[in-house]
């Protein structure tokens, strides 16, 4: 895989997970309590044997910036080796990236500095597990000009992606753009494919198309612009997605919600996950802050019935429950929970302090955010929509930092 750069595109606000993304891009917000989402991207990137990897960054990239630093600064540039971040730096024009296509316009000289004879073109915001080293050998099997990755979906629930036409051979035929009507995928009337966002390119051939398309008054997108057109001219196949996941039902999400994000971090806290976060032969890395184990203390038969516990729940490291009770949530680093308050179905990101006596549930709650003493959260929605963001299904969102007034809690 040395002649494969891979392009992961990381710069899009992700608005609609606001107000998780007000502060940082989308791929850098925490999930499963110690990852980032980018990690399960650059971890695949990893499995499947690729050593050249861009971060393509544009939004509020610090976070992200910062931890690509932090936790994926472990390969050896003496041998070609990185994986590096890259904000937008109008070496063509002076625009910032206008789409995907155009992102990836604007760094075709990291191409031409590498030699690859390969491009893999990545999104830096979903949860699957894959082995992109397949979807290389079928391009070269098939002698394709581009390869899209596949997934099989309900054609009652396929309106809302790019939609491939494949004929018997799976040589794409037709792109549909979120049609109303999708076409079923042979053999399968009740599936159609639908594209997860990956793109395998033949360097020479999609160099070409890009800079056809920097001019045009287009979306510059990939699916919108530069793959319709690759089909009429060139040799364009959908790669059916093969998942390392190890379940019954493949996996693959794009967490594009507060609603989709809630789900998919409860899914990891149930008895048997839909995504395995503990499949040694699949590592998945991150980096690794200096924290302590996690604590849990004060046993019920002291101090008049404190109990410090926490079930079917993922807890980090540095994570403090002191006499209290954690169910069914996921708790980032460094969380503090004290006496007598109960934390159920439930994100807590990093830094987070819970006073005494609280109740809190249905809730995701960003970092570096104080709850005071006797406050409830998700029991009168009313009231939260008052002082914090609250879905149309009831989930409520506290803010990064946000401060919050011990008397305006009804309990208080």
């Amino acid at each position: 895989m040395q002649n494969v750069l891979t392009m992961v595109l990381a710069g899009g606000k992700g608005e609609r997970l606001h107000p998780l993304t007000l502060h940082r891009a989308k791929p850098a917000v925490r999930f499963g309590g110690k990852y980032r989402i980018i990690d399960f991207t650059l971890s695949n990137c990893f499995n499947s044997g690729l050593r050249k990897i861009a971060v393509l960054i544009q939004y509020k990239s610090w976070s992200l910036d910062r931890h690509i630093r932090t936790a994926w600064s472990i390969l050896s540039p003496e041998v070609g080796e990185f994986v590096a971040s890259i904000p937008p730096q109008q070496r063509i024009s002076e625009d910032w990236y206008r789409g995907t296509a155009d992102a990836v316009h604007q760094n075709m000289f990291l191409l031409d500095n590498e030699r690859a004879e390969y491009l893999l073109i990545l999104a830096g915001d979903h949860i699957y597990k894959m082995n992109y080293a397949e979807m290389y050998d079928f391009l070269v099997e098939k002698q394709a000009d581009a390869v899209v990755g596949a997934l099989e979906f309900p054609i009652s629930e396929a309106t809302r992606f790019g939609i491939l036409g494949v004929d018997d051979d799976f040589r794409i035929q037709r792109w549909e753009e979120k049609p109303a009507n999708p076409t079923p995928m042979p053999g399968d009337p009740t599936q159609a494919l639908v594209s997860m966002g990956i793109y395998l390119f033949k360097t020479d051939v999609v160099r070409q198309y890009l800079a056809d398309d920097a001019p045009q008054d287009s979306a510059h997108d990939f699916g919108k612009n530069i793959i319709p057109k690759m089909i009429q001219q060139g040799r364009v196949y959908a790669f059916k997605f093969h998942d390392k996941n190890k379940k019954a039902v493949k996996y693959w999400r794009d967490i594009g919600t507060l609603d989709a994000y809630w789900e998919a971090n409860m899914d990891l806290v149930s008895v048997d996950p839909l995504f395995n976060l503990y499949d040694q032969d699949w590592p998945l890395r991150t980096y690794q802050g200096q924290f302590p184990p996690a604590k849990f203390v004060f046993a019920q038969e002291y101090e008049g019935g404190r109990m410090g516990i926490a079930l079917d729940s993922i807890v980090s490291g540095g994570c403090i429950i002191s006499g209290a009770r954690v169910q069914n949530s996921v708790l980032s680093p460094d969380v503090i929970v004290r006496d007598y308050s109960e934390v159920r179905e439930s994100v807590v990101m990093e830094r987070v302090r819970i006073g005494e006596q609280c109740k809190i549930r249905r809730a995701i709650i960003d970092k570096d955010v104080v709850i005071p003493d006797k406050t409830n959260i998700g029991y009168d929605l009313d009231l939260d929509r008052q002082r914090f963001h609250v879905t149309d299904s009831g989930l409520v969102v506290i803010s990064k930092g946000m401060k919050l007034d011990a008397s305006l809690n009804p309990s208080g």
